[in-house]
């Protein structure tokens, strides 16, 4: 199975569980084998990607600002592209800018995706039943992408992902192990840096930078 192959796959669960006048947001950065994946929670409408006219990457993070802060505050993107993300509005995006930002993203060699492909309208908290009806395709997406590590954002993200139960600020840069396929892979839990958790985008910051240097 290749990575495109689960595109398909995802705009079901759209249909299902999405807003059905958006479509879903996928996956970006380096797809073979990157240093890190990145594994946030789900996309809304904030990403102007999400709209049906929208014909360039459907990758995440797309239009916005706040998590650009920490993937320059962790080394993992140009100075220069982050001034470009700093000074536009998210309908200044365009598909070339789209573009540019994602190739800096993989020349950092990181990958970025959503456990939840489904677009939301609101950043409102989606059920865990919710998110259970896409681990099975998440975990193929990690096979064929085989990051050399994974870094987990929230407590819910986490706790589905290493199935237990898992409280991020009594496990900070501690390692998990998961099997996924034939292969055993480093997971790390790491408080959700946007939203109604950008109080701890330093703490998230700082462990990123202990798993980079440290992994």
């Amino acid at each position: 199975m290749k990575l495109e192959d689960l595109k398909l796959e995802y705009d079901q669960l759209q249909k299902k569980y999405g807003a059905k006048d958006l479509d879903s947001i996928y996956y970006g950065g380096e797809k073979n084998n990157p240093e890190i994946c990145f594994v946030f929670m789900n996309p809304t409408k904030k990403n102007p990607a999400s709209k049906k006219e929208w014909q360039g990457l459907k990758a995440p993070w797309i239009g916005t600002k706040n998590i650009w802060d920490l993937f320059y505050q962790v080394n993992l993107l140009k100075e220069e592209v982050y001034w470009q993300i700093k000074s536009k509005k998210g309908s200044e995006w365009d598909y070339q800018f789209a573009e540019l930002v994602y190739e800096e993203v993989k020349k950092h060699h990181y990958y970025i995706t959503n456990l939840g492909k489904c677009t939301q309208v609101d950043a409102r908290p989606l059920p865990d039943s919710t998110f259970k009806e896409y681990l099975n395709l998440f975990l193929k997406e990690i096979e064929i992408v085989n990051p050399k590590k994974i870094i987990l954002f929230g407590n819910q993200v986490s706790s589905l992902v290493l199935n237990e139960k898992i409280t991020v600020s009594t496990c900070r840069r501690k390692k998990f192990i998961k099997e996924i396929g034939s292969k055993k892979y480093p997971l790390y839990a790491v408080f959700y840096p946007v939203g109604n958790g950008r109080f701890n985008l330093d703490k998230a910051i700082d462990d990123i930078k202990w798993i980079i240097e440290n992994e």
